[in-house]
């Protein structure tokens, strides 16, 4: 059945009105055997003959018009549309699947910086800092005076070197630098000198091979004559701590100028 043939029953369907009173009065004369008359009429016909023709005529009706309905209530066919292929998607990772991060750049420092030691001002221009070896040591200038020894309280994991000074004139400017070399397991664990605290910046840093410690007097600051003691505590590896590669230097201003010391350090007896 094309969509021409289709597209007619569809309105005649929709123009057909079934006169539904005649054909049940010609039910109902069959039933009742009256005869049908007809314009040219050759007999009568027996009643189950008009029944049977008139339930044939009304069963024909009756699926004509379903099947006129069917067409017109059937949907029209789909067009012809042409799929287009879609890309399969790429599934995503799992949570919990570690993503690569960009490795930080090298930077030349410590992996563990020592966030308890700031960084304080410049060392005083009165002279450049650095080591001292017992063999170049230099430990009085003018009234200023030095010496360095290894603590007693020490023991084989643990020690504190000590540097004294002495002077016999203020001193209006002081840098005191430490510097204990890495020979093994060495880290800083405190510091003390017996001046006030709040008159020095203090600092602790891994340079060159070695934990330096450096006291910084601030400026407007004095340090009376007499004797002071700076000390720096640190763990080490076992064994009695080996001071022949540590030292120490001291730079100062007083009322003649420049001064400056350095040394080594002695054992603990």
């Amino acid at each position: 059945m094309n969509e021409e043939l289709a597209r007619r029953l569809r309105a005649a369907a929709e123009a057909h009105q079934p006169d539904r009173a005649r054909i049940l009065a010609r039910v109902e004369r069959g039933i009742s055997g009256a005869p049908v008359r007809h314009p040219e009429s050759s007999g009568a016909r027996p009643w189950p003959r008009i029944a049977l023709a008139s339930l044939a005529a009304a069963g024909t009706l009756a699926v004509g018009g379903f099947a006129v309905a069917a067409i017109v209530q059937s949907p029209p066919a789909p067009a012809d549309v042409s799929a287009t292929p879609v890309a399969p998607s790429v599934p995503s990772a799992p949570s919990g699947t570690p993503r690569p991060t960009p490795s930080a750049p090298a930077t030349g420092r410590p992996a563990t910086p020592d966030r308890s030691s700031p960084t304080g001002p410049s060392p005083s221009p009165s002279g450049a800092l650095g080591s001292a070896r017992p063999g170049d040591a230099h430990v009085q200038d003018g009234p200023l005076s030095s010496a360095g020894s290894l603590g007693t309280n020490g023991n084989s994991f643990w020690a504190q070197s000590n540097i004294t000074l002495k002077s016999t004139q203020p001193l209006t400017a002081l840098t005191v630098e430490l510097r204990i070399t890495q020979t093994g397991g060495v880290r800083n664990t405190g510091n003390w000198r017996t001046l006030p605290a709040e008159d020095f910046t203090v600092t602790v840093r891994n340079e060159g091979g070695a934990v330096v410690y450096r006291w910084i007097l601030k400026p407007g600051r004095t340090v009376p004559a007499g004797q002071h003691v700076f000390a720096g505590q640190y763990n080490h590896a076992a064994g009695a701590r080996e001071v022949e590669h540590d030292g120490y230097r001291v730079d100062a201003d007083g009322p003649r100028g420049a001064l400056s010391v350095r040394g080594g350090f002695t054992p603990a007896r």
